[in-house]
């Protein structure tokens, strides 16, 4: 599958999750994205002892994988669910679409890759279309009221999937396949949010009727599994400025999904806030045929400068043999 056939299935999975978590609304949030990642992990690691795809890897890759499912599938998804106490769904969605510019930011930071100008116009093109979208949610916020810690912790959570975009890219300028990647940092993530869970005091229930059990299993393949799988090998092509565009996106198809399912009316801010969202799309994804032939990224430390492949055999299964200590 091609960066655009990536990115298309990303934003389409991602865009849709929100109608399956409705039906998850019968647990915490907490215990439900435990759920999901645990689920999602076990089929994961089952998927690649059925494939005998190369499980061994060393203490510090696994250290980074670890790390990865701390970021991306654990702590963020903690800090989001506690900031929404507080916050409205808009508003999150504006937040949460600032990864963007953290991606550009943290991109620099760790491999030394300034961002494209197009790609840079683009991502404010989009956030100004999520910020007109979702214009009456930032109207009615009010940092007195509780909302300035819940903001802190929106950001916070933004950042933190940011920082795991980037671990994700060293991990594949590493050789580590994104498969085999996921699925450790699934179950890592799980590992994580279980701990946290339990730190909490929070009692342990399972829904067991059919709504909740296949949302369940939608958000654990399709959302977790295929999802990630989608985005974070789109992020070794194309780079993570770009790729994290699509969560501005996310907001877009959720919208078109409720005008079917639930009637949503679209106002003249949602039209124009859409359409510029569009727009910073196209001109996000349309860069120089030079410039997309290959994707340097700069791994700092003992990690080599190397030029990311764009087979997706390698991006998705393909293995590198463990050359270190393996645990």
């Amino acid at each position: 599958m091609g960066p655009i056939g990536l990115y298309a299935a990303v934003v389409l999975i991602w865009g849709s999750t929100w109608i399956a978590i409705k039906y998850q609304l019968s647990v915490t949030p907490e215990l439900a994205v435990a759920y999901r990642f645990v689920l999602a992990a076990l089929l994961l690691m089952a998927f690649c002892a059925i494939r005998k795809l190369p499980m061994r890897y060393s203490r510090r890759d696994h250290g980074f994988m670890a790390l990865m499912g701390l970021c991306l599938f654990s702590l963020n998804y903690v800090f989001l669910y506690i900031a929404e106490a507080e916050l409205t769904s808009g508003l999150i969605a504006v937040v949460f679409s600032a990864v963007v510019i953290m991606n550009m930011v943290n991109g620099f930071i760790f491999f030394k890759r300034r961002p494209e100008m197009r790609t840079v116009i683009g991502a404010v093109i989009g956030l100004g279309g999520i910020c007109v979208i979702f214009a009456p949610d930032l109207a009615q916020f009010d940092l007195a009221a509780g909302g300035s810690f819940a903001l802190v912790l929106s950001l916070l959570a933004s950042y933190i999937a940011s920082l795991g975009n980037m671990v994700s890219a060293r991990n594949q300028a590493r050789g580590i396949p994104v498969m085999q990647a996921n699925a450790y940092g699934m179950m890592y993530g799980s590992v994580f949010l279980v701990v946290y869970i339990l730190a909490t005091g929070q009692p342990i229930v399972f829904d067991s009727s059919p709504s909740f059990l296949i949302a369940l299993v939608y958000l654990a393949v399709f959302g977790s599994i295929l999802g990630f799988g989608f985005y974070l090998t789109l992020l070794g092509r194309i780079g993570a400025d770009r790729a994290a565009y699509s969560s501005v996106m996310f907001p877009v198809v959720a919208l078109a999904i409720s005008t079917f399912a639930e009637g949503f009316v679209w106002h003249a801010n949602i039209i124009l806030g859409v359409g510029l969202t569009l727009v910073g799309n196209v001109v996000i994804l349309t860069r120089r045929r030079k410039a997309a032939k290959t994707q340097d990224i700069q791994v700092s430390g003992n990690d080599r400068a190397m030029d990311l492949p764009m087979a997706p055999a390698k991006a998705m299964l393909g293995a590198r043999p463990c050359s270190g200590d393996a645990s």
